[in-house]
Order: structure tokens, then sequence, then C-alpha cells
């Protein structure tokens, strides 16, 4: 190498460097950094010996450092993403990004394959437990804060799976269907915003067709819309063996794949070279993929000196602190009559416990899919319910002698419930776990369910046989910890549902036909996505259908009053713009705790169909009890306009907007009015 190598000197301009380095590659090293090490080190890029360019490593996430992606190392299990999600709190997506970051850097890798930002279609959906939400605007402001925190660390993040990847039945050969302003307004819009704004450094394709095409060789969703679009400049690369339904390695090339994995089928060199020799790609897309790999080669330091780089932690007592501070967080109290919760722990002697997940540790090699991570210990609801009673309250198992029985029922991640690769075949808990709630609920004068599990549930078999339900999710490796400390009182709930939960299957919009063209897909695997951009809770009040639980719903162990409704200012105009909601808070409990004011939008003049209304701003606030605050809700104009399929672009469209204030999609307390030029 000559000492003149400027792509060697970290001082010099990222894109100088680039350039430097892609001038001195040959042909055959140029396609080669197309595509993985090969099937020992499948998740590793070829090293350039020649160049100095080592091996560009990846690592599994979305809850950590996988075991099986990073030389078999235990690291620390962070809740699940919807768990995150359901925390509504920025700041904390930020923390965990930072703290995931440095477990990355630790193990020696350069990219974590997260966050998940598919949206929720359906409820039966196997991964829903690995992604955000069935909103938007939610998934993409828990994203866009994950994101910054673990590339602060100078680890690429990677957003997946792009695009319309919604259920795990054909995932590797259905094609969604779906109208242009439905792909764009749900299924891209929180990828979009993310890129726009937190600019990360990788992106993964789906496995599934988008209108016939499948994602790593679809040239509209990676070349026009992702790259030329949004301005997207790092890593294309597609999930594990996604390619090998692509039809050519030239299509993929084209449409702006830049790095095939596991290991090279598409990207065969000879595929490549005769691809190449025939004229089916130019120097120049070839140059362009290649400069997107080397790109984020120097964004991460890998050609940097060590001393210059983070220099990573893991298994800390602080980033097991934060994956406690998260599970805690993330639970939501979906009924508490008469007050059973918090346990009094001066009044209970006796407690009785019960449930399959009673015992159950999540964190095992593969569990779940790829996204698994093992820990070097995990706490389960048992041993956190001991620690935290030693002394003070006797703990029965199976008994009916006792004050309070507490059930830990859900589901886990064996296949076909909460798993990469299967679909659940049903919204209800077995047989088998219902008889046993009613069961227990009828031989103890208080009964408390903790629902674990990653997805919605459909409980109202038996939600009036007892008197409170917590949904708990996959709470990582102090779950156990987390769930006792909630259910004492040492901590008050204040998580907030990002799902919204339906009393049927059909009820959602996915299955309300009942349809296989709606889902899973008819005789060609086509899945229809006939209900457009009414997904979620959008669908739940057009329909006007009664959740079981609506989106954004959550209870708290002390009460909160929303107050006056004030916009500091009253007319927006250009998409960059924003305005404030200020919102008067006050906790009118005995105990401190913390809101979520949610603001959504209501559309009053609309030329084109929208609904009812949109999640556009929140914001968490703690108060003392008998405290006041004015919260500041943030709303951009951004997030206030559609996307317009005659344009083919978004629109912000001059009229009125009323802007709803609530404690949920479906209690709305305050409302107050602007106008857009």
């Amino acid at each position: 190498m000559s000492e003149n190598s400027l792509y060697l000197n970290e001082k010099v301009e990222l894109e100088q460097r680039v350039s430097d380095l892609l001038k001195r590659l040959t042909l055959k090293e140029k396609l080669r950094l197309l595509s993985s090490h090969g099937m020992l080190r499948m998740y590793t890029t070829s090293p350039v010996k020649r160049l100095g360019i080592p091996s560009f490593k990846t690592t599994d996430g979305p809850f950590g450092v996988a075991m099986h992606s990073s030389g078999l190392k235990k690291n620390t299990r962070f809740p699940a993403t919807i768990s995150l999600a359901a925390t509504w709190n920025r700041n904390l997506a930020h923390e965990v990004g930072t703290a995931m970051g440095e477990e990355v850097r630790a193990v020696g890798r350069h990219v974590l394959l997260a966050p998940g930002m598919n949206i929720a279609r359906t409820p039966l959906n196997g991964r829903t437990f690995e992604y955000f939400s069935e909103d938007p605007y939610l998934t993409k402001e828990m994203a866009i804060h994950l994101v910054k925190g673990i590339q602060s660390q100078r680890v690429a993040a990677c957003l997946k799976h792009y695009a319309a990847n919604n259920q795990e039945t054909d995932r590797r050969c259905s094609s969604s269907e779906v109208d242009e302003r439905s792909l764009h307004e749900i299924y891209l819009r929180a990828f979009r915003a993310t890129v726009k704004e937190a600019n990360p450094w990788s992106i993964m394709t789906a496995y599934n067709m988008v209108n016939g095409v499948y994602a790593s060789e679809n040239k509209y969703l990676l070349r026009d819309t992702l790259m030329e679009k949004w301005g997207f400049d790092g890593i294309a690369m597609t999930d594990w063996f996604a390619s090998g339904t692509a039809k050519t390695a030239e299509g993929c090339v084209n449409a702006g794949l830049s790095l095939e994995m596991p290991w090279p089928n598409k990207y065969r060199l000879k595929n490549l070279e005769n691809a190449y020799r025939e004229g089916k790609f130019s120097d120049e897309t070839l140059n362009d993929l290649v400069s997107r790999n080397l790109r984020v080669m120097f964004r991460t330091g890998l050609f940097d000196p060590p001393e210059m780089l983070p220099t990573g932690s893991r298994n800390t007592p602080a980033h097991q602190d934060l994956a406690r501070r998260v599970a805690e967080e993330g639970v939501v109290l979906l009924k508490n009559d008469k007050d059973v919760l918090p346990i009094d722990v001066d009044s209970v002697k006796r407690i009785s416990l019960h449930g399959p997940n009673l015992s159950k540790k999540f964190g095992r090699l593969l569990s779940g899919g790829s996204s698994a991570v093992s820990p070097p210990h995990e706490v389960s609801p048992l041993e956190g319910m001991i620690a935290k009673c030693r002394g003070k309250v006797d703990l029965i198992t199976n008994g009916t002698q006792a004050d309070i029985a507490i059930v830990f029922a859900g589901l886990d991640h064996s296949r076909g419930k909460d798993s990469e690769s299967k679909d659940r075949d049903s919204l209800n808990l077995n047989h088998e776990q219902v008889t046993m709630i009613k069961k227990v609920a009828d031989e103890h004068p208080r009964t408390v369910v903790c629902m674990i599990a990653g997805s919605p549930i459909a409980v109202d078999e038996w939600l009036d046989d007892v008197e409170g339900v917590l949904m708990c999710w996959y709470a990582g490796m102090e779950a156990g910890h987390a769930i006792a400390n909630v259910l004492f009182g040492d901590v008050n709930i204040s998580g907030r549902l990002p799902l919204t939960f339906p009393r049927r299957l059909e009820d959602s919009p996915a299955h309300y036909t009942g349809s296989p063209r709606n889902y899973p897909g008819d005789e060609n695997r086509r899945v229809y996505y006939d209900e457009g951009i009414f997904v979620g809770y959008r669908w739940f009040d057009e329909k006007q259908i009664e959740p079981l639980f609506p989106f954004g719903f959550g209870l708290s162990y002390t009460e909160f009053e929303l107050g006056s409704v004030h916009l500091d200012r009253e007319t927006i105009g250009r998409s960059e713009d924003s305005l404030l909601v200020e919102v008067e808070v006050t906790n009118t409990g005995n105990r401190a705790g913390s809101e979520t004011v949610q603001v959504y939008a209501e559309d009053i003049e609309a030329t084109v169909n929208r609904p009812p209304k949109e999640l556009v701003g929140f914001q968490k606030i703690t108060l003392e009890p008998g405290q006041t605050k004015t919260v500041p809700v943030a709303v951009r104009a951004d997030d206030l306009s559609f996307f317009d399929a005659e344009k083919h672009d978004w629109v912000l469209e001059p009229g009125g907007i009323k802007l709803l204030v609530g404690k949920s999609s479906r209690n709305i307390v305050g409302e107050t009015e602007l106008s857009i030029r």
C-alpha cells in the first residue's frame, strides 16, 4: 500500500476516503465486496488483504447482541421491542440504543441488525414482539432515538424488514399487494422518517414481494424511493437467504442491493462477472454499490486506530439496570378493580403463584428466532417474587389458601406462538390456560393475571373473573425483578399500549372479511391489503368497532387530569414547520406517577378519505401528588400530511385540522384547532 493512501488517514474527509479506496479496487475485488464471506462466516464480509480491508461483521438483534452471531457470547438481554415501544419514552429508547451499541462494540462487530420496524397489520404475526407498533408515528419516534443511540457508538443500525413484511406465513414467497398511498402512508412512513432524521447506515430488505417484485430486486423500493427520494447513502443488504428467490444478479444490482447475506447466491462471482461483461449493469452502478459499503465501513471505524473508537462494554450493572427500568416502564395495567394493585406488603400474608410462565426463562439460543439473546442470567417471575417477598410474605405455588393469587399466563417463543417463521393460529389463550385462570379466580378472593407475551391476546373469556390484569410483554433478563417491583408498587405503572387489542380476530382489518385474499393470501400467495390506510386504531375508528383495549391505553396507580389546551401558534405552513400543543396536566392522586399526553389529528377539510384520527404527537411527564405542569407536545407539519397517489408525493393540504388531546385513542378529553396555510 502506498504511503499516500488517503483512505487510511482518519483525518481525511469521509467521501475522499471512499473515493480513494474505490479507485484502488480491481473489478473482482469490487464484486466480492457485494456479498458475505461464506458458509463458515455467515455474518461477515470477505476481507481484501491486499488493501488492508478487514471483514465487516454483523450481529443479530433486536433485543441486544445475539449469541449465535457473536461467537457464542452471553450478552445483556433487553426487553422486546414491543415492550420498549410500550414505554412511549424517547429518551429511554436512546439509552437502550447506546447500550446496545456498546455491547456490539465489545464483541467486535460493526452492525446491529435492528431495529425491526414493520407495522402490526395482523395480531397473529409471529414477529409482532420484534416490532414497535401498529402506528407509523409511534414507530418512527422510538426508532429514530434508538438508531441515534446505536450509532453514537460508531455501530451501524440496520432498519428491517423493508418493506410490507407483515406476516410470517409464506414470508419467502408471498406478495404484499398494497396500493401506493397505503404503502407510503402506513408501511414506509416510519422508514422514511428514520432515514431522514437519524441517517441509519444500513437497511435490510424483506423476504416477501411487494406488488409482485421481491424486495431484494425491487427498484421502486430501493433505488427510486429509499436512495433517490429519501437520500439514503448506506448499505442495503438482504435478509438471510432472501435473495434466493430473486430472478437475476443484475436485477438486484440495478435495484440498489449492495450486500447479499449470508453467502453468495445471486452475487456469486461468476454470475456478476458474466452480467458485467454482457453490459447488464454499468460501472457507475457498481461503483455506487461498492461505495455504499465502503462508506459504512469507514463510519464504523474499520480503518481507524483502536484508540480512536469507543471501547464498548457488555453485561455491565448499568446495562442490566437499564434492562430492568425498560421492563418496568413498559408494563401496561389493563385492569385494576377494587385497587387490587399495588399489593400492600403489610396487609398480605400469603400469595399463591400459578401459571405456565411462572418459572419460564426466555433467553435461550435461537428461542423465538434470530432475535434471541442469551444473557448471563435471567430472573424468572418466581425468582423475582421470592426476592421481593423474602421475610415479608409467604409464597405458595398452586395453592388455594392465600390472600391473593397471581397467574403468570400468556405465550412463549415456541413455534406458532411469538416466534419467527410461523404465525399464531388464534388470538386466544389455549383452553388449559383459560380453565386454570377461571379456576384460580374461583378459589381466591383476589386474582391478578400477568400476561407475558409479545402480541395482542383476547382476554374476554376470563376478564370478568379476575380483579387485575397486567401486560408484561417479554421483559428481558431482569423481568422477574421488574414485574415484582410493579406488583408491589415500588414502581408506578406507566406503560401504554402500542397496539389495539381486539375483542375478536375478525374485528382486525386483515381478518375482517374472513377471506384468505386478505390473510394469509390467495392460491397464488398474494396478500391483498384491501383495508388500505385503515390499519390498527384507524380501522377500529373508521368502522366504529369497540376494541377490547384501545391503542394508547394504560392505567396507573394514581390519577391524572388533563386541563386546558393551548397552541403556541394557530397557523402552520411548510412541511418543516412545527408547533407546540401546551396541555395542563395535574396528578390528582396520592402517588407520584407518569402520564403520556397523546395528540391526534382530525383533518376537517380533506379532499381524500383520511382516518378519523391519527397520532401526531405525544409526551411523557412525571408528576408528584398534587403537582401541575404545562406539558408541551411538539406537532410537526410533516406529520399532518398525507401521500397523494396522483402526485406520487406527500401533500400538506390547506385547511383546518382538529388536534385532539387525550389519554388514548378512545379517551379524548380536549381539543383545539389549527389552520394550514
